[in-house]
């Protein structure tokens, strides 16, 4: 990780002799996706070791809710982004010969505050063009519902509302025509989910890109990667890496009404047992989006 975050950093000074010439300025107000999905979802070698309820739910068909939005104010050579996203998936299984059973296989609550310093800007030329710059953030990190743990087969006991205060640190390439984000950066956590709280260390990096296919229809791609590195205090739960990744054709069918087949992965290793579980989504989501309020062209 460490290499791809020298990475970044290098490309970033690379395009250091370009002139900066920022392509917007205002308040932006965005609502990126209001959507519900229709999912199908398979969770393999799930165990105590893990308590995201991504990789504690059973292989189900689901509906899923997702608020994606943006709050975004553009300076001469500073971009201010507030993000508010929750997502919240809940199934009742009804399995033959068994009992009724409820689960939970998506719950997440952020909110974020990210400030970027304009650096540079290249043209559309290469690849679509985009801005680049250092960026700090802060975000907190929550939940609907505490998580169902099981401790043994059969027996299942609420654990602890996850809560998590993250800070990051780095550089970016961003607000391309197929380039929306590309970064790499240090992150800080302050856990408070357990007593005594701990900190974590980690580095990371991801991706946002976009392309239009045809008129109204886009294909979407994004992921990220986090490696912990190091924490003051040790649980059950810490891990070791986690990656997401998803693959999203949009395809406009009035207005700001779309629909979306998608694919989604989250993988997760556990720090103190031999263990990685995953989850795949595969699916078809409805959604709204739309702008408030756009950014003005300069």
């Amino acid at each position: 990780m460490k290499k791809l975050f020298l990475l970044a950093v290098a490309t970033v000074m690379l395009f250091s002799t370009a002139v900066f010439a920022g392509t917007k300025e205002g308040l932006e107000l965005e609502l990126k996706q209001l959507a519900v999905s229709i999912t199908s979802t398979e969770v393999h070698n799930s165990s105590v070791a893990f308590t995201n309820a991504r990789l504690t739910a059973d292989p189900q068909t689901a509906i899923q809710g997702k608020l994606d939005f943006d709050a975004r104010y553009f300076l001469p050579k500073f971009l201010w982004t507030n993000n508010l996203y929750m997502e919240y998936g809940k199934t009742t299984v009804r399995p033959v010969d068994k009992e009724e059973l409820t689960t939970e296989n998506a719950d997440k609550i952020t909110v974020t505050s990210d400030l970027t310093y304009r650096l540079w800007t290249v043209g559309e030329d290469f690849i679509g063009g985009f801005e680049a710059g250092p960026f700090v953030n802060i975000g907190y990190e929550t939940e609907f519902d505490a998580p169902e743990i099981e401790i043994e087969e059969g027996v299942k006991e609420t654990g602890n509302r996850k809560q998590i205060l993250r800070g990051k640190a780095g550089a970016k390439l961003f607000e391309g025509k197929y380039l929306k984000e590309l970064y790499a950066a240090y992150v800080f956590e302050r856990d408070f989910t357990y007593t005594p709280e701990t900190n974590r260390s980690a580095f990371e990096a991801g991706f946002k890109a976009e392309a239009e296919i045809r008129e109204g229809v886009k294909l979407v791609a994004w992921s990220y990667y986090r490696d912990y590195l190091s924490q003051t205090e040790e649980y059950i739960s810490d891990l070791d890496y986690e990656v997401e990744a998803e693959l999203r054709l949009d395809v406009k069918l009035w207005n700001n009404l779309s629909v979306a087949p998608f694919v989604n992965y989250y993988c997760a290793a556990a720090q103190h047992f031999n263990c990685v579980a995953d989850n795949w989504y595969t699916g078809v989501q409805i959604s709204y989006s739309t702008f408030f309020k756009k950014a003005d062209e300069i």
